[in-house]
């Protein structure tokens, strides 16, 4: 994946989005030497990216957080540094964002420089297995609302359907018609179509811009 010098990532409770921000960020340091994950969810601070704050500081990424992450404090708090997201533009930044339009309103802070600056990616992670998002409609609603929230429009749909533990390649390869009606109402771009690591090595070559992911839970065990 390209990357732009921010990428925002967005989606509804459970799509697996703060996963695949993660993931991101480890590829991203991959290409360039000064990244950082920026978790903004103050919705719900203490199940998020902060599981893996050591693989971070192992591999060199900066994480930026609420102080109340992985507390068992419910106090909506913003990172002390946010602004150091528009004014770093040394750093690539990945920004988790909470699960739909109330997490959304903290990026509304920032969102006149980042728009100004015009450097970003705003990413809707999409899950068909979702109650809320299970057809293209209803996903569509979510975005609209996200969008208001955060004055900030989508550029690309991130397709990371799965059923968990139950996920198997056809699971993954049954959503690829949803993501792509989402993409045809919208006019947004699939950018990526995710899958567990050991999932995506059957679906190659089968899938078009697929992203292999590892899943916290693992990353954190190692």
């Amino acid at each position: 994946m390209d990357y732009k010098r921010i990428t925002i990532i967005c989606g509804h409770y459970g799509t697996g989005k703060t996963n695949i921000a993660v993931n991101m960020a480890f590829d991203l340091k991959n290409k360039f030497e000064k990244t950082a994950i920026a978790d903004l969810d103050i919705v719900n601070p203490y199940f998020r990216t902060k599981d893996s704050e050591t693989e971070f500081i192992k591999r060199g990424i900066r994480f930026i957080c609420s102080e109340y992450a992985n507390s068992n404090l419910d106090i909506p708090a913003l990172p002390q540094d946010i602004y150091s997201i528009t004014d770093e533009r040394d750093t690539k930044f990945i920004l988790d964002i909470g699960g739909d339009d109330r997490g959304a309103y903290v990026l509304g802070r920032i969102a006149p420089a980042i728009k100004a600056e015009g450097d970003y990616e705003m990413l809707m992670v999409v899950n068909k297995y979702r109650p809320l998002t299970k057809d293209a409609e209803s996903t569509i609603e979510v975005m609209s609302e996200i969008e208001s929230a955060c004055a900030i429009r989508f550029t690309g749909i991130v397709n990371n359907s799965n059923l968990g533990v139950e996920t198997t390649p056809g699971v993954v390869l049954d959503s690829l018609g949803y993501a792509d009606e989402i993409s045809k109402l919208t006019g947004l771009p699939v950018v990526l179509t995710t899958a567990e690591r050991e999932i995506a090595e059957s679906l190659a070559g089968k899938v078009d811009r697929l992203f292999p992911l590892d899943l916290q839970k693992k990353i954190f065990d190692n």
